[in-house]
C-alpha cells in the first residue's frame, strides 16, 4: 500500500525516522549542540540530522579504549564532504580546499569514490568557519550525507563527445534533488530565518528518503563510474557518426551494501528499464523514481531500505508500471550499448577540445606530501598558475583538465620538480587499479583496516605477480573495512571485505567491464592466508588462462566460489 502523507508517522518505527520527522526541516537542535562546550560532539539526535548537512561525527578509534580506561570521553572530530556534481572545480576552488584543509583539518585531502573530496579531523568549533570559507568559493556540503540523493557522479573521459554536456546533466540532477529547507544557510551561513511555505519539501516531505540514494552517468565504452552499482544509472547513448548525445538508457536498483550474517541483505546490479530521449523526460523520470522510493521504501528496517529492495519486493514490472503512471508517458525501448573497460587514463592525454589533460594516480584518494613525492604542494603550485581546472574521478584519482599546449611544459616542469613524474613511472598495474575505503581510524562502522593497510598488502602481492610474469596485468583489487562497500569491492576482480580486525572475506570473479558481481571465495582470511591463496591462484592463472582472458573471467571459469 502506498504511504500517504498522513500515514508517515504510523509507518515510522525506527529511531532515525522519528528524528527526521521531528527535525524541523533538518534544523534539529544543531545550534544548541554547537554551543555545548562540555564535550566535543553533538547531541545524539543531532548526529543524525547533521549528516544531511554533509557532516559525520567521528572519533579516533586508535585511542578510544585508552581514553575509556582513563574515564575520558571519546576524542570527537568531524568529517565534512563537499557536493561537487561531476567532480569538477576550478583552480581557485582547489586553492580554497587546500587552505581550509591546512587550517581546519588534518591537512590531508581525501578524494572519495563518488567524485568529491572530504576533510577529516575538524573539531566542533571549526565546522562553521569551514563551511563559511567553502561558501566564499561557491562550494557547499549540502546533502552529501543522509537519506537524500548524494553527490551525482559522471564519467570523466568521454572520448570524442563533450564532457560539458554530461557534466551539465550531473549538475542539473544534483540541483533538482537538493532539499529545499533553508536550514543549512541559517545554521552555518547566518541567513535570517524566513517563514517557509507549508509544503517546503515537495520531493522529500518531512521524512526524506528511507535511505541514501546514488546516481551515476556513464559514457560507454568506459564504465569508470560503476554505473550499475547506483540506485539510478544513466547510460549515455552517443551517435557514432557525429558524437551527439541521443539520450540515456535508464538503470534502476543498483546497490552494493550488505550486512555480515544478515542473509536478507545482498549486492545488486541495476536493471535497465528503458530509454529516455530528452532532458525533460530524463529529469522527470529521475524525480519520480525518487518519489516511488520515498513512498514505498522500507521505513521499518534501514538495512533493507535501499531502492534495490523496494524493486525486488514489488517486482520490476510493477516498478516500471508505477513509474510510467507517475511520469505520464511510456519509456522507450533501451538502445544497444557495450562497456569494454572501466579505467582512468593516466598521464597526458588530449581531450575532445584538442586541449591536454593530465591524470594522477592518487593511492586511495589521499592527497598529502610524502618524503619523495610532494603531491599536495605540487597541486597548489599548479592551481596558483590558474591555467587548468581540476576533475576528480570515481576511482579516487585527479585530472588536470583543459591545458593549452603552451602551458603543458610549465606543468610538466612542476611534476618533475615535485617527484610526480618519477612516482608515476614506478606504479604497478595492480596498484593503479586499487581502491580502499577510509575504515580505521575514524569510520565508526569499520571492522578492519582499509586505506591504511591496502598499500602494504599490495607491496606483498606485487612480488607474487612478478614471479608469474603477471606484473602488467590490469587486475582490479579493492578493500573495505566492513561490508557496506564504499570502495565498491563487490565489483572488483579481487575484493577484500573486512570481518574483524586483521581478517577479511575474499571475493573473486567480477569482470573488467563492471557488469558482473564477484562471489565469495573464502572467509576469515588473515594476511598470510590471503597471500598464500593468491600465490596459488596466480600460478593457475599464468598456467591455465585462455589467450587474452582476464583475471576476473578466469576466476569465474574456474568456479572458485563457496
Amino acid at each position: 500500500m502506498m504511504i500517504k502523507d498522513r500515514d508517515y508517522k504510523k509507518e515510522m518505527t525506527t529511531v532515525e525516522e522519528k528524528i527526521k520527522q521531528e527535525s524541523k526541516g533538518l534544523r534539529g537542535s544543531i545550534v544548541e549542540s554547537l554551543k555545548e562546550e562540555l564535550f566535543g560532539g553533538f547531541y545524539d539526535k543531532d548526529q543524525i540530522v547533521v549528516k544531511f548537512h554533509g557532516l559525520y561525527q567521528q572519533d579516533d578509534r586508535d585511542i578510544r579504549e585508552e581514553r575509556s580506561k582513563k574515564k575520558l570521553d571519546r576524542l570527537h572530530s568531524f568529517m565534512i564532504r563537499l557536493r561537487i556534481p561531476g567532480g569538477f572545480i576550478n583552480s581557485k576552488q582547489w586553492i580554497a580546499i587546500h587552505q581550509i584543509s591546512e587550517k581546519n583539518s588534518t591537512g590531508v585531502i581525501k578524494i572519495t569514490t563518488r567524485q568529491t573530496v572530504q576533510l577529516h579531523g575538524l573539531i566542533k568549533s571549526k565546522i562553521k568557519p569551514t563551511i563559511q570559507s567553502f561558501n566564499l568559493s561557491k562550494l557547499d556540503s549540502i546533502a552529501t550525507c543522509g537519506d537524500v540523493n548524494r553527490n551525482v557522479i559522471c564519467s570523466t573521459y568521454v572520448g570524442k563527445h563533450s564532457y560539458e554536456e554530461i557534466y551539465d546533466y550531473a549538475s542539473k540532477i544534483s540541483k533538482m534533488l537538493l532539499p529545499k529547507t533553508r536550514a543549512y544557510y541559517e545554521i552555518w551561513l547566518d541567513e535570517e530565518k524566513i517563514l517557509e511555505k507549508k509544503n517546503k519539501e515537495p520531493l522529500y516531505k518531512k521524512s526524506y528518503l528511507p535511505r541514501k540514494f546514488k546516481i551515476a552517468i556513464a559514457v560507454p565504452p568506459n564504465n569508470d563510474v560503476d554505473v550499475f552499482a547506483n540506485d539510478i544509472g544513466l547510460i549515455a547513448i552517443i551517435d557514432s557518426f557525429n558524437y551527439q548525445l541521443k539520450g540515456f538508457n535508464m538503470s534502476v536498483g543498483g546497490g552494493l551494501s550488505t550486512t555480515h550474517g544478515n542473509h536478507k541483505t545482498y549486492s545488486r546490479l541495476g536493471t535497465v528499464i528503458g530509454f529516455s530521449d530528452s532532458e525533460e523526460k530524463t529529469l522527470k523520470i529521475i524525480y519520480e523514481i525518487l518519489t516511488i522510493q520515498r513512498d514505498y521504501g522500507n521505513r521499518n528496517d534501514r538495512k533493507l531500505a535501499r531502492l534495490k529492495y523496494t524493486i525486488d519486493n514489488y517486482g520490476i514490472d510493477w516498478f516500471k508500471k508505477e513509474l510510467e503512471k507517475r511520469i505520464g508517458f511510456s519509456l522507450d525501448k533501451e538502445h544497444p550499448f557495450v562497456f569494454t573497460e572501466r579505467t582512468d587514463y593516466f598521464g597526458w592525454i588530449q581531450n575532445n577540445k584538442q586541449l591536454w589533460n593530465y591524470t594522477f594516480f592518487i593511492e586511495n584518494g589521499l592527497i598529502f606530501d610524502k618524503k619523495y613525492v610532494h603531491l599536495k604542494s605540487a597541486l597548489l603550485k599548479i592551481a596558483e598558475l590558474q591555467i587548468c581546472d581540476f576533475l576528480f574521478t570515481c576511482n579516487q584519482n585527479l585530472t588536470l583538465t583543459d591545458i593549452h599546449v603552451n602551458h603543458k611544459e610549465k606543468i610538466q616542469s612542476i611534476l618533475h620538480e615535485y617527484g610526480i613524474l618519477n612516482y608515476m613511472k614506478n606504479i604497478s598495474s595492480i596498484r593503479k587499479n586499487s581502491m580502499a575505503c577510509v575504515a580505521f581510524n575514524t569510520c565508526p562502522l569499520a571492522l578492519a583496516e582499509g586505506q591504511r593497510y591496502l598499500p602494504n598488502l599490495i607491496d606483498k602481492i606485487e612480488p607474487i605477480l612478478k614471479k608469474y610474469q603477471l606484473e602488467k596485468e590490469e587486475i582490479i583489487i579493492r578493500m573495505t573495512g566492513c561490508p557496506n562497500g564504499c570502495s565498491r569491492p563487490y565489483l572488483a576482480e579481487i575484493g577484500l571485505i573486512g570481518v574483524s580486525y586483521g581478517l577479511y572475506n575474499l571475493y573473486l570473479g567480477a569482470n573488467k567491464e563492471g557488469t558482473r558481481l564477484n562471489k565469495l571465495y573464502k572467509k576469515n582470511m588473515d594476511e598470510s592466508s590471503i597471500l598464500k591463496e593468491l600465490d596459488l591462484i596466480f600460478h593457475d592463472f599464468r598456467k591455465e588462462r585462455f589467450l587474452g582472458e582476464n583475471f576476473g573471467n578466469f576466476s569465474l571459469r574456474k568456479q572458485w566460489i563457496v
